[in-house]
């Protein structure tokens, strides 16, 4: 059977929707998020500060992509009802009372309920408008306009949804495309850590569970409760050590595992071994850290510039 026609009082006049519509917005917001998370994915890699953890971040999608089966049907009911099948209704009220051809109310409509969620995430969260706002509209925005022409076309529900796969694969192919040429424009700015001098470095730096290293401009050195490389001679197959005392410490250039600039700290007495702190964060939020262990699967320990 096709679409059919609709019938009632409320769904004539626009105020809810059919239950093919509600399974032609599922098709489509499950598809396009494989897409999507792409995008976000390329994006978070380059701006953010992997820390040297390897393929940590791949690792993850790929397992978010064995699950996707699972996951996007559920996605895609909740995205029909958060975003598309709201807008939906918003572009055919505006459709029958205002002028403009149905399409781009329904294209427009799906700003109302990024809008809507766009603040209320901002209240409860404090979630920037700025970036909600967007992120959500363009998440209703296909699976709007699918809605309306799966209705024009009269689509059977099968020819809805296979549809939609061959347009969740097409999607996702621009997604790594563009993504891959944004990133090779300079269109997303990729991050590099900041450049810090030793005057700089010198002072008080803190991190979890207490640890706290006081780097002094004389090149002196005193820590507590400090995550360190273990002992050579450790035979517990530990990826760190915690140890605290005095010792020294002295700008690294470009050593460790993650191949950054940093400081090389060695403390007296027999609790761990030299181990190097990379420079990481950002010029005005500077950090210092060690991936302790497997790159992929080890021990990430930051320590955070106190203020004051």
């Amino acid at each position: 059977m096709g679409w059919g026609k609709t019938r009632g009082t409320l769904r004539s006049a626009g105020l809810t929707w059919a239950p093919e519509d509600l399974s032609a917005a599922t098709a489509l917001g499950g598809a396009q998020l494989p897409a999507a998370g792409l995008l976000w994915w390329i994006y978070e890699a380059a701006v953010q500060d992997d820390y040297g953890a390897g393929l940590g971040g791949a690792l993850g999608a790929l397992c978010l992509l064995l699950f996707a089966p699972l996951l996007l049907p559920i996605l895609g009911v909740l995205s029909a009802f958060v975003l598309t099948l709201p807008s939906v209704v918003l572009a055919r009220l505006a459709g029958r009372r205002l002028p403009g051809p149905g399409p781009v109310w329904h294209g427009v409509a799906p700003v109302v309920p990024a809008l809507f969620w766009g603040g209320l995430t901002g209240v409860l969260f404090g979630w920037p408008l700025g970036t909600t706002v967007p992120v959500l509209a363009a998440l209703g925005l296909l699976p709007t306009l699918w809605v309306g022409l799966a209705r024009r076309r009269d689509w059977r529900q099968w020819g809805v949804w296979w549809r939609a796969a061959l347009g969740s694969v097409a999607l996702f192919v621009l997604a790594f495309g563009g993504g891959f040429l944004a990133t090779e424009a300079g269109l997303i700015q990729e991050y590099e850590p900041p450049q810090l001098t030793a005057g700089q470095l010198a002072g008080v730096w803190r991190g979890e569970s207490g640890a706290e290293l006081r780097l002094r401009s004389d090149g002196s050195a005193e820590a507590v409760g400090l995550p360190s490389q273990p002992p050579f001679d450790d035979d517990h197959f530990r990826d760190y050590v915690v140890c605290g005392g005095a010792g020294t410490w002295e700008p690294d250039d470009d050593s460790g595992n993650t191949g950054r600039d940093g400081v090389l700290l060695k403390l007296d007495g027999r609790c761990g071994e030299d181990t190097h702190w990379s420079i990481g964060g950002s010029g005005t939020s500077p950090e210092l850290f060690v991936l302790f262990g497997d790159p992929d699967g080890g021990s990430l320990r930051i320590l955070k510039q106190a203020r004051g």
